[in-house]
Parts: structure tokens; C-alpha cells; sequence
């Protein structure tokens, strides 16, 4: 039976892409059509999401047709932009005919970029773990081998026209990882912009009346990454933290709650309900940039939140009960962790106890100051701003060619 279902969806895979290919015989590039994909089609934020809204701030969703991959039914779209359903028959159109792509996530292998439509790479963070071609081993679901993997990621890389970074430290490390050769915008993060313009007592008040998140308690948010080798298949990972949040209840539940927010790659969902109010969790959908402004901690790992959330200079606490494994096995790390993270690293849940009941700004205040530096000189709230100049100028450039 599972050899009959797979040959189907084999036949029903070919099928479809031959309509994909006859689309791109047959129509011809329409330079209004922007294509936007974040987080795989599971969610309308995050760099995408950040240069739409700056597009429609700027009335351009009027003159482009602005279209956001969607995994699936009921996942809320922005204002003034429509909605395509991936691997639908609109989905290849769109694909074969948009003059723009945008997007924060490698495309399908299958996708063809044609030279008349420009590909905006945005990326989805700064990297501490180890990339593409830096990498000496992938335990990732649906990577044959190490060497398939890179092989794929090249091609895929030379597909952008153009990738944005976040800082000097990723700009070099995309040139060697990514093998691009292409344009390069180090200009910060575009979903970072929001971290400037309501980082303010009203618009984050606002945020928690949005969120129905009280006022009067501490908020600590948690937000870790995946684990390559915890999975249940492509592009679908586990939540294990090895965290005892009965006991962070058990400490901090009279005055504090505590914001869990899943990573775009983890597909599992536990139920919170036993935590009686003192756990809230937020998926994909979830705009992150907003918990980081209502929290008034953040817990992570590996994650690149961390690179984000510094530019608020709020307490950064981590919690790495694998970090020997992750570092040594999993992927490895561009730089020394433990020296440069700007906050206290804990490997056990009584650590991490401790380190937020004795958290000391002043005692990591030159680290965190340090890194802010490093990693967030190109963060001045301008980065949507940016991107979408130069979006119109490639489409100026493109229209003087034709």
C-alpha cells in the first residue's frame, strides 16, 4: 500500500510540475507581481512580512499585486495583500509569472527563477550555528549527505539576485557559506524595524492588550531553536527542551508568566493547560518581534533571537543542557558561546533557576555591550525602508533593460 501511494504521488509530482514548466512557456514575467514566503509559508512576518508593510505604508500594495505563500487555510494575511495556497495550481502560476520574489527561506529545488524576475534572499538571522558549506555533517530530515546537501544549497544560492544581512560578521560568513558572489544588502533586519518605532510604554501596552497578557506580572519569554536531529519528518521538528516547568512554576508563578514561543520548524504543540495560566504559547503565526517587546526576559539557546532581541538590552538568559552535543556534533559554532553570550548560561533547570532569581544587568553589562556592537551596527530601525528602495530600483533597472 505505502508503494502505492508512492508511486501516485510520484505521478501526481510530475504532473504538476510539467503545468509549472507550460506556465513558463507560455506567459510572459508581470513585473507587478511580488511573491512573497516567510517561515516556509507558516506564517506572514518576520523580513517578508517587515517589507510588505513598509510597501503598503508607502501605498505600493496598490501598484503591485502582493501575494503571501500560505501552508495552509486560516493563516492571517496582511492588510491589503492576497492570500495563494502552497503547491496549489495559482501557487506554480504565481511562481512562473511574479517579477519579484521575496523570500527568508531557500524556494524548492523545482522552482525556476527566470532572468527576468529579481529574487530578494532576505535570510532568517545571524548566524551562530554553522552554515551550508561550513558544515561537516547534516543530521537534518530529507539531507541524504553532507555533500548532496551543499551541492543543493549552491544551487539554490545562485538563484538570488540579492541577500540581505544583518551585520559585517554575517555578510562575511554568507560570501563563504553561501558561495555568493552576488549583491549584498548589510543593512540590518527588516523585522527588526518594529524594535525602534514601539519600543515605548504606549505601543507596548498596546501589544499586551493585542495579546491578552496582563500588565502586572514579569514576563519572561522562551524561545528556543530546533534540533537537527529530532524530527518527525521534512521540515517538521520536535519541542523537547528538557525543561522542568513545573518547578519555574513552582518559583515564579506568583509574579511572573512565562511566553513559550515555537519555533517556525516545530510542529509539535504540548497542552499548557495543566500550568494553570503560567505558561502561554505562540506559534509560527506569531510575530515575534512582539513578544520580545512586551517580555521582560528572554530565554534561549543556539537561537538567532538572540541577535535580534539585543537591541532592546533587556536581560538575555540561556538555557543549553545539550550544548556539548549541539556545538561538538549537531553543528558547531562560529564563535566562542560561552565567551561572548551576554547573559548567564545555565545547563540544568536548578541553573537556570538560580540565574534568574540572581540575573545582574552590570555583571554582563560590557559583554552585552560589546555584542550589541558586533552584531547590531546596521539595526537603525530603516531596514524595510532600505529594502524596498532597492526593490523599485531593480525594477526601474529591469524596465531600462527591457
Amino acid at each position: 500500500m505505502q508503494e502505492l501511494l508512492k508511486l501516485v504521488r510520484n505521478i501526481g509530482r510530475k504532473a504538476v510540475l510539467g503545468i509549472y514548466h507550460a506556465f513558463l512557456r507560455l506567459f510572459s514575467v508581470n513585473k507587478n507581481i511580488i511573491l512573497f514566503v516567510s517561515n516556509l509559508g507558516r506564517s506572514c512576518t518576520g523580513n517578508p512580512g517587515a517589507i510588505y508593510e513598509e510597501m503598503k505604508r508607502q501605498g505600493l500594495n496598490r501598484t503591485y499585486r502582493c501575494f503571501f505563500v500560505t501552508e495552509k487555510r486560516g493563516i492571517k494575511v496582511p492588510e491589503g495583500a492576497r492570500a495563494v495556497r502552497k503547491n496549489s495550481l495559482r501557487y506554480f502560476y504565481l511562481f512562473a509569472v511574479a517579477g519579484t520574489w521575496i523570500s527568508d527561506t531557500r524556494l524548492p529545488r523545482h522552482m525556476i527563477k527566470r532572468p527576468e524576475c529579481f529574487y530578494l534572499q532576505t535570510w532568517h538571522g545571524t548566524p551562530l550555528k554553522k552554515l551550508a558549506l561550513d558544515m561537516e555533517a547534516v543530521y537534518m530530515s530529507g539531507e541524504a549527505s553532507v555533500s548532496e546537501y551543499k551541492k543543493s544549497f549552491i544551487e539554490n544560492a545562485r538563484t538570488w539576485d540579492c541577500l540581505i544581512s544583518q551585520n559585517s560578521y554575517s555578510t562575511v560568513i554568507f560570501r563563504r557559506a553561501f558561495d555568493f558572489k552576488k549583491e549584498i544588502l548589510e543593512i540590518g533586519y527588516p523585522r527588526n524595524d518594529i524594535l525602534f518605532s514601539h519600543n515605548n510604554p504606549g505601543a507596548i501596552g498596546e501589544i499586551k492588550k493585542e495579546l491578552n497578557l496582563p500588565e502586572d506580572k514579569r514576563i519572561i519569554l522562551y524561545a528556543p531553536t530546533w534540533r537537527d536531529n529530532e524530527y518527525y519528518g521534512h521540515a517538521s521538528y520536535r519541542f523537547n527542551p528538557r525543561l522542568d516547568f513545573h518547578r519555574l512554576e513552582d518559583e515564579f508563578g506568583s509574579d511572573s508568566i512565562m511566553i513559550i514561543k515555537y519555533h517556525y520548524l516545530t510542529t509539535e504543540k504540548e497542552d499548557w493547560s495543566v500550568y494553570g495560566g503560567f505558561i502561554r504559547a505562540y506559534d509560527a503565526e506569531c510575530d515575534i518581534a512582539l513578544l520580545y517587546l512586551v517580555c521582560d526576559m528572554l530565554i534561549t539557546d543556539y537561537s538567532s533571537v538572540m541577535f535580534d532581541f539585543s537591541i532592546l538590552k533587556k536581560p538575555m538568559l540561556f538555557y543549553c543542557y545539550d550544548i556539548e552535543e549541539y556545538r561538538d556534533v549537531l553543528r558547531g559554532f562560529y564563535f566562542d558561546f560561552l565567551e561572548e553570550a551576554p547573559g548567564p548560561v545555565a545547563e540544568t533547570t536548578y541553573e537556570l533557576i538560580q540565574t534568574i532569581k540572581n540575573y545582574d544587568y552590570n555583571e554582563y553589562k560590557t559583554k552585552y555591550e560589546a555584542f550589541v556592537n558586533k552584531f547590531n551596527h546596521a539595526d537603525d530601525g530603516r531596514a524595510s525602508e532600505k529594502a524596498v528602495s532597492h526593490i523599485r530600483k531593480q525594477h526601474k533597472d529591469k524596465e531600462q533593460e527591457a
